[in-house]
């Protein structure tokens, strides 16, 4: 039997930002917490579509096509789904917390991506312990 999992509590046991960690499992995907600030890169998910809920803060998805380029911006208690093929760069100025919900093994940089800045962590999740 699981346990309830407090998510103030887990996001307190970690500072890195952009390196979301897995706090559970449904089905085959994971639901994953991150700290974010500053900008992460330019990517795109191929195969998936990748599911954002603002959990503090404010976060801020450019998102990019042939026609230009187009920003939404997400209060805390938002949720905002990029569908799969868009290429797109998440931001916060001021700094956020989230949850994401993405089938497991979904790389953070997604399938194609600009080059990756140091301070963006590749990974498909970490453990929350």
């Amino acid at each position: 039997m699981t346990k309830p999992i407090d998510l103030e509590q887990a996001l307190g046991g970690f500072d890195e930002l952009w390196s979301p960690r897995i706090v559970t499992r449904v089905n085959d995907y994971d639901v994953r917490i991150a700290k974010v600030e500053g900008e992460h890169v330019w990517h795109v998910h191929d195969h998936t579509d990748e599911f954002f809920l603002v959990l503090s803060g404010e976060l801020v998805i450019s998102l990019g096509d042939a026609d230009g380029e187009q920003t939404v911006t997400l209060p805390k208690g938002s949720v905002y789904v990029v569908p799969q093929g868009t290429r797109h760069k998440p931001s916060s100025p001021t700094g956020a917390s989230i949850l994401l919900f993405e089938p497991s093994g979904t790389s953070t940089v997604g399938d194609r991506h600009d080059p990756v800045p140091a301070h963006v962590d590749v990974t498909t999740g970490h453990s929350l312990g």
